[in-house]
């Protein structure tokens, strides 16, 4: 080895070294003090059963304040949560039931480590689980705490669940993302139909006929070409819709594709998808409020589908063709859904029209689909109901049909 290369060699084990000494100089410090009080001015609050809960988002501000750095950019929403429990038993915050993929604070904490930060890295984990919140609340105590979750923007829906003996005292709360758009067509929860034109049902039969007069499918934004299929409906207060879909990971995620599909002359009120492992493409649920009611409770139709490929489609594809088999989508998130704890009652109707494998319907971007023709009909409840007790109408007698043999396969009950 030459002098010259040798000297080389030495000259960059030297500079790797003083780069790793300076990384291990450059420790995170604890800011002087963790106030809450901007927080408290923009909480949410709610009270039930002797129990009140607040909430609020923390913005990259509040992060940096409260945590000497932004959170916020390492794709990480903090999220403030005070429980006063005026109750005579102890409580615990269920933080799966907020966000089922929930970061721990040693997580959160875990980027901001150094090489050789050795005491300050102990320091950083111990103030990050400090000031997350902690369990159990105990009787006539107030506990506050942050509970860190994945993003959302303009508007999160909160789910609270607090367990105790024998009980669960369930709260769902919306709040609003500092420094965030709100989504224009979130104000359309619920859309302003005038009441002249809302058909308000009183009893089940009522409401399985309005349900069958509803258009079978979305079109494209002139009304011309027929788009995906309305194969769902969901009966309830928007609170237990929405919180049933965040306990069962779905998030609000439109896309471009999303937007072509209409329904009474509007783009989606609000588009869901099943959050997947490592982003891969999930179920999406596309919904409109329509102008019917249930004993007071909204009523929504939406489109369930995949895209082609599922799970193994491409990733990042602007224009995703739906999956020909769309009731294989909708069963999918009807038995997620009775997993959720908020489901009460499941029945199907007719209105989407039949189409066979052998003679499928053509949707939007020439994607083809075949269907049973029915719509799933899901009442929602306020948590917590028992799967055990999710009541299944009369209606059409889908529990007693079979699944339809795809063209090709073998049909396994016949050999």
């Amino acid at each position: 080895m030459s002098m010259s290369l040798h000297r080389a060699l030495a000259d960059a084990r030297r500079a790797l070294c003083l780069a790793l000494v300076l990384a291990g100089c450059a420790t995170w410090r604890a800011p002087p003090v963790a106030d809450d009080g901007p927080l408290r001015q923009r909480e949410v609050s709610a009270t039930s059963r002797e129990v009140r809960v607040s909430a609020t988002v923390l913005g990259s501000e509040d992060s940096k304040r409260m945590y000497g750095t932004d959170l916020n950019r390492t794709g990480v929403q903090p999220l403030w949560i005070e429980v006063q429990n005026g109750t005579s038993q102890a409580l615990w915050l269920l933080r799966s039931g907020t966000d089922p993929d929930y970061f721990s604070p040693d997580e959160v904490a875990w980027p901001l480590h150094t090489l050789f930060g050795g005491a300050t890295n102990t320091q950083l984990d111990d103030y990050f689980r400090n000031l997350g919140f902690s369990n159990p609340i105990p009787p006539g105590e107030t506990h506050s705490g942050i509970v860190f979750t994945n993003p959302d923007q303009g508007i999160k829906l909160v789910n609270v669940d607090l367990l105790g003996s024998k009980t669960l005292i369930p709260f769902s709360l919306f709040l609003l993302v500092p420094g965030g758009t709100i989504d224009p067509r979130l104000a359309q929860i619920p859309f302003p139909f005038p009441a002249t034109a809302i058909t308000d049902c009183q009893d089940l039969a009522s409401l399985r006929a309005a349900l069958e007069r509803l258009p079978c499918c979305a079109t494209d934004a002139s009304g011309t070409v027929q788009a995906d299929p309305l194969n769902a409906v969901g009966v309830g207060q928007l609170t237990d819709i929405g919180a049933a879909l965040v306990r069962r990971d779905y998030r609000r995620d439109a896309r471009e594709s999303d937007l072509a599909q209409r329904v009474f002359g509007r783009e989606p009120d609000f588009v869901m998808r099943k959050q997947s492992q490592a982003g891969a493409p999930a179920t999406w649920i596309r919904g409109w409020l329509a102008p019917i009611r249930f004993q007071g409770q909204l009523v929504y139709v939406a489109q369930v589908g995949r895209p082609v490929g599922g799970r193994f489609a491409p990733r990042g594809d602007a224009h995703v063709p739906v999956h020909e088999n769309v009731d294989e989508a909708r069963n999918i998130l009807l038995q997620d859904l009775m997993y959720s704890s908020g489901v009460e009652r499941i029945g199907f109707v007719s209105g989407v029209g039949a189409a066979s494998p052998s003679d499928p319907r053509t949707a939007l971007n020439g994607a083809t689909y075949h269907t049973d023709g029915l719509r799933a009909v899901v009442f929602f409840a306020t948590r917590p109901h028992s799967l055990s007790d999710v009541d299944f109408l009369d209606w059409v007698p889908y529990l007693e049909q079979r699944d339809i043999i795809q063209p090709g396969a073998t049909d396994n009950a016949t050999q």
